[in-house]
């Protein structure tokens, strides 16, 4: 980058303009030899989320420079001036909570008054242009919008069960194209996440079908029986059909989703904690009728013995010639059942942690950060699938049962007796501990998969 200030004045005439921009450009000039060299460049551009470079020559002159603040000051009173909602040059605490409640989000007064702090210098407790100017210039958010994407719940966490409710996508990502690299993004950090986690999700089905008071199956027992049938690579059985279904249910989910919050707000981007609920729950039973089949043959295939299948399109064929189209759908209730407390409680849970650390700890800002982020994601998925393990064990039973020939073929509700009645509440979570025990190595996986995806598939951040 080239230290040509004297270009300045020929491009803006205010000198106070001329001023501030010249101090931004020495922000960047880290050594003060009137140069910023290719590193500089990329650590301070980075920093501020800024690239400028118009002409590509691997540097920034002072005139690209201008040009580029020239355009951000455009875009950022368009900003201002939406949120100024009465018109008087000044933006306060229930201007900023207004804004957020437009956009879905509700805040309380209190953390609009920290999102406030975060900009306001003279203490005033209002922001005017110069303050909301001089906060914004070198940051890359291009509307209000982005700064809600601080408080949306991510997809990125795959911990094995799709019952989550979907992300949402802006206007921008919509038409740049950049919602489906995400959705890409997310299904390959599913893949190499399930697939990482395969042996601990096959251990979880084996015990919920075959752990009982009478042999007191544990995690190690589970796993060595399981290796002595058929040796370790047994430990993946079902693992290829849980990674194929990942894509199709995704794309369904995401496409009901939008149709329905549609439905439920107009044209509306986002949507409030409750309606994304009942937007993401309905979505969700949605693509999980669509793909069920997939479900099924997925247990069946985790539970196969040896030799018992050569693969997916031989045990499709096998249980449609002994068993009918209506194999296909056997615990289908508990496993559409299984969608409404899992994603109120994974949302309630998300909302209450990530405002409570918000309350607590956020002094200058509004984003948690990721790694708070991906903490209140992960308790509040895990505490999700508690309250929804008993629908998916019963689910799991029904799937397998209908494979034994002469098997009785309980009821949801039969089965749900007989297991309380033979086991107790403790037999309604069992295989839990191996389910516990693939959640923070699948979280870990899938987000550090998803990050590195995106930058190969080269999607912007929010």
């Amino acid at each position: 980058m080239r230290g040509s200030r004297d270009e300045g004045p020929a491009l803006c005439p205010d000198p106070e303009r001329q001023k501030r921009w010249a101090e931004l450009f020495d922000q960047l000039d880290t050594n003060k030899d009137g140069r910023v060299d290719i590193n500089e460049l990329r650590e301070g551009l980075a920093r501020m989320g800024m690239n400028g470079d118009t002409d590509r020559d691997g540097e920034l002159d002072f005139e690209e420079f201008v040009s580029y603040l020239q355009e951000r000051e455009r875009k950022l009173r368009l900003m201002f001036h939406s949120l100024d909602r009465n018109n008087d040059g000044q933006i306060d605490v229930s201007e900023i909570q207004q804004t957020f409640h437009s956009l879905g989000v509700y805040i309380s007064l209190q953390q609009a008054e920290k999102i406030l702090q975060s900009m306001d210098k003279d203490g005033t407790m209002t922001v005017d242009w110069h303050e909301w100017r001089d906060h914004f210039i070198l940051n890359p958010l291009e509307n209000m919008e982005e700064v809600v994407h601080y408080w949306k719940h991510s997809t990125v966490l795959d911990i094995g069960e799709c019952l989550t409710v979907p992300d949402e996508f802006s206007e921008k990502e919509k038409r740049t194209g950049m919602w489906w690299k995400q959705l890409l993004a997310g299904a390959m950090a599913g893949a190499v996440s399930r697939t990482g986690t395969a042996p601990l999700d096959r251990l979880k089905v084996f015990m919920q079908v075959h752990a009982s008071k009478t042999n007191n199956m544990n995690v190690f027992g589970g796993l060595k029986g399981m290796i002595q049938e058929g040796g370790v690579c047994s430990l993946w059985r079902g693992n290829g059909i849980n990674v194929l279904k990942i894509a199709p249910e995704s794309a369904i989910k995401f496409m009901a989703y939008e149709q329905i919050k549609r439905v439920i707000r107009g044209q509306q981007e986002t949507l409030r904690v409750q309606e994304r609920f009942v937007a993401g729950s309905l979505a969700g039973a949605t693509a999980q009728t669509i793909i069920y089949p997939m479900e099924v043959l997925k247990t069946r295939l985790t539970l196969r013995k040896t030799g018992q299948y050569s693969g997916v399109a031989d045990c499709a064929k096998k249980m449609l010639q002994k068993e009918g189209i209506r194999a296909f759908y056997k615990g289908y209730l508990p496993n559409v059942l299984g969608i409404i407390p899992y994603a109120g409680i994974d949302l309630a849970i998300y909302e209450t942690l990530k405002n409570m650390w918000l309350q607590k700890y956020s002094r200058n800002t509004a984003d948690p950060g990721i790694l708070v982020l991906l903490a209140c994601g992960t308790i509040s998925s895990t505490c999700g699938q508690i309250a929804s393990y008993p629908l998916a064990l019963v689910r799991t039973r029904m799937q397998a049962q209908a494979s034994i020939e002469g098997a009785p073929q309980p009821t949801m509700l039969g089965l749900f007796k007989h297991i309380l009645s033979r086991e107790g509440v403790l037999g309604l979570y069992r295989g839990i501990a191996p389910n516990f025990m693939k959640v923070i190595p699948a979280v870990s996986i899938s987000y550090v998969v998803y990050e590195n995806m995106k930058q190969v598939l080269g999607v912007t951040s929010r």
